[in-house]
């Protein structure tokens, strides 16, 4: 029998401005896969349902106040890594408040969604890109 795999749950957002562009965030240097493009999120932690933890690291990364009925689920990410398998909700947001800035020394930016096709992005997030173009068009 395999040994058990270790489940990390990880929540994602495309935030969505009013050009239809899509926010990603660059990975700092010194964390496991630094210089990738992903959508803002973070680790759901214990006893934190999967909105609230969205609420908090966006708030915590990039300084907006974002209400739970403006997070509306699309797809997940599931994918095996090495050492545990990642399980990845991802939501779209349209409304927030405040302007996205990095306070985590992370660099930030807007693309289309066609665009995130020619980003270095990690494994996990890759296949989210066509739902994303599906939703919002190229």
């Amino acid at each position: 029998m395999p040994a058990p795999v270790r489940l990390l749950l990880v929540v994602a957002v495309a935030l969505v401005d009013h050009d239809g562009r899509v926010l990603v965030s660059e990975r700092p240097p010194g964390k496991k896969l630094a210089g990738l493009w992903e959508f803002p999120g973070g680790k759901v932690e214990p006893g934190e349902r999967p909105e609230a933890t969205l609420i908090r690291e966006l708030a915590e990364e990039i300084d907006i106040r974002v209400e739970e009925p403006c997070l509306a689920p699309l797809t997940f990410a599931s994918h095996a890594y090495p050492d545990f398998h990642l399980l990845m909700p991802l939501y779209v947001c349209r409304r927030w408040n405040g302007t996205p800035r990095s306070l985590e020394g992370q660099a930030i930016k807007w693309v289309r969604p066609r665009d995130l096709r020619d980003l270095a992005m990690p494994p996990a997030d890759e296949p989210l890109i066509p739902y994303l173009i599906d939703l919002l068009g190229p």
